[in-house]
């Protein structure tokens, strides 16, 4: 199995979970819409939900030239992502051994800015087709002003670890025998019926129509 990118990184807790392969970070990357993002500036801790996209060996971020978040990060602050999937609750028969399925992910490193307006435009276009495939070619494109007050950063992902579980609970030999029903909730993220703005007149296209 492939080593930890650091000391830090290093899964101790059930170490038999632990997944530091790129295959398995890009997954639980690509499968999420939200990442928290932690750092620490001169008002204390902070974690903060973020939208976030990846293309290859890095994961992207955006938001206001103004806020105060964007000028932290840009200035090369520490940071901390966790993304996390919860795919069941794992009911056993004795208390201390229930657990969840997940899988998950935490990723150091410092965030810099992305300069060239051409990759600028090419992130955020990236952004749009995770949302919706297809759909940067159909809207009105930003235009200079918001692409000027807009800051598009992006990490690389050299140091990370997932930790993941599946499967059923692991209950000791001697509650094996108990009259007590154990076995797996699933959990899933679940895609609701499209709600159309306006007066529906428009075309569906396909990404809608197969959305639900």
């Amino acid at each position: 199995m492939k080593q930890a990118p650091s000391d830090r990184s290093r899964i101790r807790r059930v170490a038999e979970n632990a997944r530091y392969d790129s295959a398995t970070l890009h997954a639980i990357i690509d499968a999420a819409y939200l990442c928290h993002l932690a750092f620490a500036d001169d008002k204390g801790l902070h974690s903060i939900p973020m939208a976030c996209w990846r293309t290859g060996e890095h994961l992207y971020i955006h938001g206001s030239n103004g806020g105060r978040l964007m000028k932290q990060l840009a200035g090369g602050a520490a940071v901390c992502i966790s993304i996390c999937h919860l795919d069941g609750l794992v009911l056993a028969r004795s208390a201390f051994n229930h657990s969840m399925n997940y899988r998950s992910a935490v990723i150091y490193g410092r965030f810099e800015k992305v300069e060239g307006e051409a990759d600028k435009r090419a992130a955020l276009a990236a952004f749009m087709d995770k949302l919706a495939p297809g759909r940067q070619a159909e809207i009105r494109p930003g235009n200079e002003r918001e692409f000027a007050a807009t800051t598009v950063l992006r990490m690389a992902l050299a140091e990370a670890a997932c930790k993941t579980r599946s499967g059923g609970p692991v209950d000791d030999e001697e509650d094996l025998g108990l009259a007590v029903w154990a076995g797996v909730l699933p959990l899933a993220q679940v895609h609701g019926q499209p709600q159309a703005d306006g007066d529906g007149h428009q075309a569906v296209p396909a990404y809608v129509r197969g959305w639900a």
